[in-house]
């Protein structure tokens, strides 16, 4: 078995090496170039990554995958730390080989203490203290040591360093923080332009959205909707609290799961809606959110 880790900013997670366009090429480099891809795409555009199902998600630097399969320049992986019911390993999908590094099962392993990256964003550093990568929101790394101001941590490439003030460290299990902190995380992405696949704060779909809010805050939660509504523990409707997940489905209820927002408390939610709306803390009395709501589960801790 092969065991690779993300060497760049986000690695997209593409439904096969066929599903990139012409236009997604920055999406595709070492270093790879988010803005650059964003910027370059009209809603329309960024709307075929859903309707085309060209996207699965997007994979975050340092985080561990299993090669199944190489064609050409293409990886057919799965990604450990995405829970999901399409593979038993994790989520499974298609990155460019140039956004991999093939690493030692035993360097995958979770080092005794890590760094949880809670700045926007952050700058992985040599030792001359220049930027090697841009480290996103919920970034995890295995820490080495410590000095003046500076986290030591173990890379793709080695030994870096990241600015102590960005990170939260936590030895074996993470913290595991309230609802009152995962409803803050969310509120930082307020008009955040939704992303499909997206677990940055360059854009989350919906369950990126909840997926990336509980990891900030020390619950590891399945990848897509239909996963999340399965796990945690069930609520009623009528025993809804802030920082419970609640989901929605088709035919007032009944149908296909389609969207998950975190409940905000007093009747209100936060979530990221659908391609061209932003995330956003909306009621949900009076809308259609309110006849789809069906299922809620709580995966924090008192």
């Amino acid at each position: 078995m092969r065991t690779a880790q993300v060497n760049v900013t986000a690695a997209t997670l593409w439904t096969g090496p066929e599903s990139p366009r012409k236009l997604d090429q920055f999406a595709l480099e070492s270093p790879v170039r988010i803005e650059a891809w964003l910027s370059a795409m009209s809603a329309d555009e960024r709307r075929e990554l859903l309707d085309g199902n060209k996207v699965q998600s997007q994979v975050l630097y340092g985080d561990t995958l299993i090669i199944e399969e190489v064609v050409e320049d293409w990886a057919q992986v799965v990604v450990l730390s995405q829970g999901s019911n399409k593979h038993p390993a994790g989520y499974p999908g298609w990155i460019p080989m140039a956004q991999l590094t093939e690493v030692d099962a035993d360097d995958a392993e979770p080092a005794d203490e890590q760094a949880l990256v809670v700045s926007d964003f952050t700058q992985l550093l040599n030792k001359k203290g220049e930027a090697l990568v841009k480290l996103p929101f919920t970034t995890i790394l295995p820490v080495t040591g410590n000095q003046d101001g500076l986290v030591e941590v173990h890379t793709p490439y080695g030994k870096a360093f990241v600015k102590r003030k960005d990170v939260r460290l936590h030895r074996d299990e993470p913290e595991k923080r309230t609802p009152a902190d995962i409803l803050k995380d969310g509120e930082r992405f307020l008009d955040l332009l939704y992303l499909w696949g997206g677990m940055t704060p360059y854009g989350y779909d919906c369950s990126g959205f909840s997926y990336s809010m509980m990891r900030a805050n020390g619950y590891l939660i399945p990848r897509d909707v239909s996963d999340q509504a399965n796990a945690g523990e069930e609520i009623a409707k009528n025993d809804v609290k802030p920082g419970d997940l609640i989901f929605f489905a088709y035919e007032e209820g009944k149908g296909r799961l389609h969207h998950v927002a975190i409940y905000h408390g007093d009747g209100r939610m936060i979530h990221s809606p659908t391609p061209g709306k932003k995330i956003m803390i909306q009621e949900i009395a009076g809308t259609f959110y309110e006849k789809e709501w069906c299922e809620t589960r709580r995966y924090w801790q008192e």
